[in-house]
């Protein structure tokens, strides 16, 4: 068997090698990197390292070749560039007869109204219209999207939003990394579809977890967009990025991340990672 992760030396990708490294033989898993110099850490426990570009298909040919079950991790970049991206290596993966692709999406990607659910919508479809075996692995919100939010709490600033009383499933990188390996390098997840999600909570009960951590009172204050933007702005964030913020926060207010599920914690087989612990890195 030849597992092979794409985005392996990235924040997702890294938790994954190493979550599949407890699971398979190194001499199985491979991984695709745009910068092979990178995963040289990779290479002397024993991984293949190979180089894949979604920007250059003829890479791809050679990257996937004699891979039997991949992990497509969602490319960076502008809608646009990640959908041909995407589309690029599915394309790749069905030419080199790959017969199994897990791919990392996000919550409720057929109806969410999260402005990225683009990219996943476009991708899952390429996904399914290829004819190869697949699970859609949806992740709810990375609980590491907050650190600045933890961070400025740390340094006495107050916690700010403008998602009301939504509620979001947040979980740790790691675990839905190592929910992706159980799923990559297990049997029986043909052609299904995985809502991973923490226990939904709100911003303020976030909050006050992250309270706990400091041991300190974290005054939390929601605001409309319009407020929401001109703080973001203060801080310092391009119009752009303040943008995509400002249509985040007010597609998680509509309940795009809200979502009732324990199939992270069945994938993993044990409790998630508490969220205090994840603070706690973020604090380092």
């Amino acid at each position: 068997m030849k597992y092979l992760v794409t985005g392996a030396t990235g924040h997702l990708g890294s938790f994954v090698v190493e979550a599949l490294l407890k699971k398979v033989p190194a001499s199985e898993l491979a991984v695709s990197v745009r910068n092979p110099e990178k995963a040289q850490h990779l290479s002397a426990q024993g991984v293949e390292v190979r180089h894949g570009d979604f920007d250059q298909p003829e890479s791809l040919a050679a990257a996937f070749a004699g891979v039997e079950r991949l992990l497509l991790i969602s490319a960076d970049g502008d809608n646009e560039t990640r959908i041909r991206q995407h589309e690029t290596a599915v394309q790749a993966a069905k030419n080199a007869g790959v017969q199994f692709i897990a791919y990392t999406s996000v919550a409720k990607a057929d109806e969410s109204t999260l402005g990225l659910a683009e990219v996943h919508r476009a991708t899952e479809k390429a996904i399914r219209d290829s004819g190869i075996a697949y699970s859609l692995l949806r992740n709810n919100w990375y609980l590491e999207n907050e650190g600045g939010s933890v961070q400025a709490a740390a340094q006495g600033a107050p916690w700010v939003h403008a998602t009301g009383s939504a509620k979001v499933g947040w979980a740790t990188r790691s675990d839905y990394a190592y929910a992706a390996a159980a799923v990559l390098a297990g049997e029986g997840h043909d052609n299904t579809v995985y809502e991973l999600s923490g226990k939904p909570i709100t911003q303020a009960e976030l909050a006050a977890i992250a309270g706990e951590v400091l041991v300190k009172d974290i005054p939390v204050q929601n605001v409309d967009s319009a407020a929401y933007a001109e703080i973001m702005k203060g801080a310092g964030l391009p119009d752009f990025v303040v943008s995509m913020l400002v249509d985040m926060q007010s597609a998680i207010a509509q309940g795009a991340l809200n979502v009732e599920s324990d199939t992270l914690e069945q994938l993993l087989g044990r409790p998630a990672q508490p969220l205090s612990e994840g603070i706690k890195a973020l604090l380092g």
